[in-house]
């Protein structure tokens, strides 16, 4: 049976855990998947959006726990992606 990670109080801890410790010993099970956004935004869109749409698009990065304009870029990054 894998480990439990454990609870770090700030991210030096985490950071000192990271390097020290062998991860395949621990349950990374209930880990997330988390995305870093890393390029400068300098140009700026501004849109009309129905009101229910809005409210989905808002309730869709509330599920993922990101914000919604966030949420956008990443839908329309994909959606350029795909071709």
């Amino acid at each position: 049976m894998k480990k439990k990670i454990p609870t770090f109080r700030s991210d030096e801890e985490a950071e000192a855990f990271v390097e020290t410790a062998d991860l395949s010993e621990y349950d990374l099970s209930g880990a997330i998947p988390v995305r870093f956004e890393f390029e400068k935004k300098g140009a700026r869109v501004n849109m009309r959006l129905p009101a229910p749409l809005l409210e989905a698009v808002k309730e869709r990065a509330a599920a993922r726990g990101i914000p919604y304009q966030r949420f956008i870029r990443e839908v329309l990054e994909r959606a350029v992606a795909q071709g």
